[in-house]
């Protein structure tokens, strides 16, 4: 290791991203003794455990190919720009996180140069494309996976894979306090919490809440205590915040993990955006109903590759419909608010739920080792030489 200990350069292309850079950063910071140094592109909780972003992580933040054409060019100047840093900086190890389109240009533009690249969240290659498990091979070194069954799909392929666990399961999501929410915003005994999750990409964001907003709209005669939570992320908070000023509930904005955890402990089900707090709202054992639009144009060329019969992991890895999906021309009012009623009004359907996800919070790796610090395992392991390289 250097005198000032190994140079890691990160790059996280979303929020999620960033919450799993965060972590990992921590990580590398406690069994480094702190002689570390971070460089890269990141967002909030990465630049508050000590990195200097190169740009903001908005940038990269992008879904579907309508949202990505106008911003081309741009997206195009940053992946120069990180390659260059790269070649300037030549870190012991660079250490990219999810964002697979942009990370694996990156990878690919610099294979060769000595620089080993290490990548933070397997494609899921079960679900689509698989013949990108192949291609993945050739341009990575190793490759850190939050599922059990991922590691085969690329070891085969000649390229070392270590599941380290889901970071879900670090994030304190089954550690909410709903008494502590109801006393902060004021709420009533009687007031009956419903969580919505409406996404952190502008894009989703625009198309999914006007359908949430409009089944607020059905549920509030019928539920006259209704009080609605709306987690956000900074960089779409006043989006999210005129959008939901007209709803015709209590709504209460809520910002960072712990109010969030404690809206979930607080709330009754929840109505949420397709993605990884799917897990989240699993790990806490609220009941939900998943929802998701993609622009046409997207969806169109999705449906030719996607192999996967559900969107939401939980269902996926046990191979049923235990959490209600409404997709596409599904998600209408009309149906979100038949499926959050029936959480509201039947308490069965509740218990069926949270039942359901306890196995899934085992898969993921509740009570083990936390999956951060395996990953900080496996990254320092590439700098020192004693973590198995892909050829």
């Amino acid at each position: 290791m250097r005198e000032r200990g190994p140079l890691i350069f990160l790059v996280a292309g979303e929020p999620s991203g960033d919450l799993l850079g965060a972590r990992l950063m921590a990580a590398l910071k406690r069994q480094s003794d702190g002689l570390i140094r971070f460089a890269g592109v990141g967002g909030e909780r990465m630049i508050a455990e000590g990195l200097d972003t190169l740009f903001p992580l908005s940038d990269l933040s992008l879904m579907g190919i309508a949202e990505l054409v106008p911003r081309l060019p741009n997206l195009i100047r940053r992946l120069s720009q990180t390659t260059e840093e790269i070649r300037r900086l030549r870190p012991d190890v660079v250490v990219t996180i999810d964002a697979p389109d942009f990370c694996f240009r990156v990878a690919k533009r610099l294979k060769g140069q000595g620089i080993p690249f290490v990548h933070y969240v397997a494609p899921s290659v079960w679900a689509w494309r698989p013949g990108r498990a192949r291609k993945i091979a050739r341009i990575l070194d190793h490759l850190l996976a939050l599922l059990p069954f991922e590691p085969p799909y690329f070891e085969k392929e000649g390229l070392p894979c270590t599941f380290v666990g889901h970071p879900i399961v670090e994030g304190g999501a089954a550690s909410g306090d709903g008494a502590r929410f109801r006393e902060k915003h004021g709420l009533a005994p009687a007031d009956r919490v419903l969580t919505v999750l409406p996404g952190s990409r502008r894009g989703e964001i625009s198309r999914l809440l006007p359908d949430f907003g409009a089944t607020v709209a059905r549920l509030a005669p019928r539920y006259p205590g209704l009080v609605v939570a709306v987690p956000t992320v900074p960089h779409v908070r006043d989006t999210v915040a005129a959008a939901v000023a007209g709803w015709p509930v209590r709504t209460v904005l809520v910002e960072g993990d712990a109010d969030k955890y404690d809206a979930f402990a607080a709330s009754e089900a929840a109505l949420a955006a397709s993605g990884t707090v799917a897990l989240e709202l699993a790990l806490a054992r609220l009941p939900a109903v998943i929802a998701y639009r993609m622009h046409p144009v997207t969806l169109g060329l999705y449906r030719r590759f996607i192999y996967a019969k559900y969107a939401n992991l939980v269902n996926i890895m046990l191979d049923r419909m235990l959490v209600p999906e409404l997709l596409q021309e599904d998600c209408t009012p009309e149906k979100l608010d038949a499926a959050i009623t029936r959480l509201l009004d039947d308490h069965s359907a509740r218990v069926e739920q949270q039942t359901g996800v306890a196995e899934v919070a085992k898969w993921l790796g509740v009570g083990g080792v936390p999956p951060s610090d395996r990953a900080a395992e496996v990254v320092l392991g590439i700098v020192k030489g004693t973590t198995r390289r892909g050829q």
